[in-house]
């Protein structure tokens, strides 16, 4: 796959296979694929969330052996994403990959104008005749993130950090919050949205004013801002606990554990489901801790037998349903 620069459109490399057409098909499949497209609002190269999504549509097409088309630094806010969708379409690729809920409603606009393209929005929740969302339930393994910080705080206070109010940063923090409270009854939660998921100084700030108030583990749901989370942490002797992959490897010393909620998986199942005619439109596909591992709590080596054993079965207690992951919070927030 070539590598673009920020905000630009380049052709990927063709040769496509033809590809076996399926019997009960609701998208029909191209015998030879053209191309696929993928819209990321942020960095590619972020080591998070927008990471994640490229991986997973690079592993998809490259398996496919299919053109690609990619605009990537777009900024969240709609108009840029419809323009940036728009230009996507204009090349007349066979799928487009809108990636993060942020996409949602640029995607419906704009794949209403392109009936022969099939939309995928990742991390989404739209549907439409040509519009599809594929999920990681992250607010599952953000709940286990905060059953996991209370049971863990010597303090009694813990803090949740993340950037934009989107739909899954939104769901990831009543999700942690409620862990919170499901694990440690009376565990003081300090929450910030900082406005920006991209910035290493500000991330630095917020997370330093959470551990003067007191937070000793934050979980933080951050993109290319994290290093400056990551920074505050380790200067005040705290743990963090990552999103999106396993952070142990990257800083040892301060994570504590990671919400894991691969949206590669996603990302590659639905250009894979569509280029191959497997996609149903409209369905809404979601993938949480009963899936496997693209969605679970990893937790650091020193994490004592009885948290790893508490986290088990509170995994196996989302998983079975009997735990109830909730979506919406409406406690305080910290500020600063």
């Amino acid at each position: 796959m070539t590598h673009l620069s920020r905000r630009q459109v380049v052709r990927g490399g063709a040769g496509a296979a033809g590809v076996l057409l399926l019997p009960a098909l609701r998208w029909p499949a191209l015998a030879v694929p053209a191309k696929a497209g993928l819209l990321l609002p942020g960095r590619r190269d972020d080591g998070g969330f927008m990471q994640a999504g490229y991986a997973g549509f690079a592993r998809a097409t490259g398996t496919l052996g299919i053109a690609t088309v990619v605009v990537d630094g777009v900024r969240p806010q709609k108009d840029d994403l419809v323009a940036a969708l728009r230009q996507l379409a204009a090349e007349n690729p066979t799928v487009i990959a809108a990636h993060g809920g942020q996409c949602n409603e640029a995607a419906k606009i704009v794949a209403a104008d392109h009936p022969a393209i099939q939309f995928l929005v990742i991390q989404g929740g739209v549907e439409g005749a040509n519009l599809t969302s594929y999920e990681v339930l992250q607010e599952e393994s953000a709940w286990l993130a905060g059953a996991a910080a209370a049971l863990l705080t010597k303090t009694g206070t813990v803090g949740h950090i993340s950037g934009i109010r989107v739909p899954p940063g939104l769901k990831g923090r009543a999700a942690y919050a409620a862990g919170v409270a499901a694990a440690r009854p009376g565990v003081r939660l300090l929450t910030t949205f900082c406005g920006e998921q991209d910035d290493a100084a500000l991330a630095h700030k917020v997370a330093t004013a959470q551990a003067d108030a007191g937070a000793d583990i934050i979980f933080t749901m951050l993109n290319a801002g994290r290093p400056g989370a990551i920074a505050a942490c380790r200067e005040k002797h705290i743990f963090q606990i990552g999103n999106v992959r396993d952070w142990y490897p990257s800083a040892p010393d301060v994570f504590i554990a990671s919400a894991v909620a691969d949206v590669s998986v996603a990302m590659a199942d639905g250009v894979s489901d569509a280029v191959s005619g497997r996609l149903v439109p409209g369905r809404h596909v979601k993938l949480g801790v009963a899936a496997g591992d693209a969605v679970r709590l990893a937790l650091a080596p020193e994490v004592p037998a009885e948290v790893r054993a508490a986290v088990e079965r509170y995994a196996a207690g989302i998983a079975s349903g009997a735990i109830t992951v909730p979506t919406a919070y409406s406690g305080p927030e910290f500020g600063l």
